[in-house]
């Protein structure tokens, strides 16, 4: 074991990722990264992670902030929950306690960014497993399916004794996201390829988890005027966000009915979420509405990704009639989007 211990150290003093958050000590900045990274890609991470903290650099900004600006904040990134949460957590402390038992208790906190916030910001000797730790530590043991509770108990005996749980942690994490890789791992590169059980059939460690997706079809209903788009704010999977009507396939009728319009059908959507596949057929119609319900400017506010690609290919039909120019130019007061 110590000699696994010394040659992944090593290789990670000299190799480690040049991220803006490496090295960082201040709780808050920690979570914020961690966060983000729960369901994003390091790269695409990087610039939302600036983006945020530029907005909102303390707990206390965040926790004065509305809702809605920090989930405008966050658009672009997706999964908006982590954005609701990390608002929630906000409110809820003044400041971030400073061990993983405390931290697991927070909005949105699982054990993994507890152990990360609780190792990076704290010292705190506890382990912190992931995708890409999993992959490692399931190869390294020749494992093709381990519960979580195992690889946890596995990382947590390997962390070396008098050095920093931090940089173990993330020389874990470093190995399996640029050499032990899900496809195509870079065993003749790895510092640990002699200790590895796996090396011989890297694709079989760990097993491929089986996930149930289901389609799902919805009708988004874009109504357009002269001074935006109607908006109203969405409840279920999008809380605290925006977006044009959404409605099961049958109900569309009556809402149209509801609006007093004829809507056209101007294309189709897709879209992934974690454990859905949405297909969307949009709907288009003018409708300026009753003084006391104001069109808005799609732009202004939180939208998930699923209504701003509603709202492209809304556009993309108006511009195909020659009703909206499309994407640059504005027409018919209606800012493109």
């Amino acid at each position: 074991m110590k000699g696994l211990q010394e040659a992944l150290l090593t290789w990670y003093r000299e190799n480690p990722r040049p991220l803006p958050w490496r090295g960082e000590k201040d709780p808050y900045r920690i979570l914020v990264a961690e966060v983000l990274l729960q369901q994003t890609r390091t790269e695409q991470a990087i610039p939302y992670y600036h983006r945020f903290l530029a907005r909102f650099p303390s707990l206390k900004a965040l926790r004065q902030a509305p809702l809605e600006e920090v989930l405008k904040a966050w658009q672009g990134v997706g999964y908006y929950r982590r954005a609701l949460n990390l608002h929630r957590l906000a409110q809820e402390v003044e400041a971030l306690p400073q061990s993983y038992a405390q931290l697991l208790k927070l909005p949105g906190l699982g054990p993994y960014t507890a152990a990360a916030v609780a190792f990076l910001a704290f010292g705190e000797r506890v382990a912190a497993v992931d995708g890409n730790v999993r992959r490692v530590l399931s190869r390294l043991l020749a494992w093709e399916n381990p519960s979580p509770q195992r690889l946890w108990r596995l990382a947590q005996e390997l962390m070396p004794p008098g050095e920093a749980p931090g940089e173990w942690n993330q020389a874990l994490m470093d190995l399996g996201a640029t050499v032990c890789l899900p496809r195509r791992p870079l065993c003749s590169r790895c510092p640990v390829a002699a200790f590895c059980q796996g090396r011989a059939d890297p694709g079989r460690y760990p097993g491929a988890r089986k996930r149930k997706v289901r389609e799902e079809a919805w009708a988004a209903l874009v109504l357009w005027g002269r001074e935006g788009v109607y908006l109203e704010e969405l409840a279920g999977r999008f809380p605290g966000l925006y977006g044009v009507p959404l409605m099961p396939p049958e109900d569309l009728p009556a809402k149209a009915k509801a609006f007093g319009v004829e809507p056209r059908f101007a294309g189709e959507v897709r879209h992934a979420l974690t454990h859905r596949r949405l297909r969307v057929r949009v709907y288009v119609a003018p409708w300026e509405g009753p003084p006391s319900v104001g069109l808005k400017d799609p732009g202004e506010k939180p939208l998930p990704k699923l209504m701003e690609k509603v709202l492209r290919q809304a556009q993309a039909f108006l511009a195909h009639e020659g009703i909206l120019p499309f994407p640059h130019a504005k027409a018919h007061g209606v800012k493109p989007f």
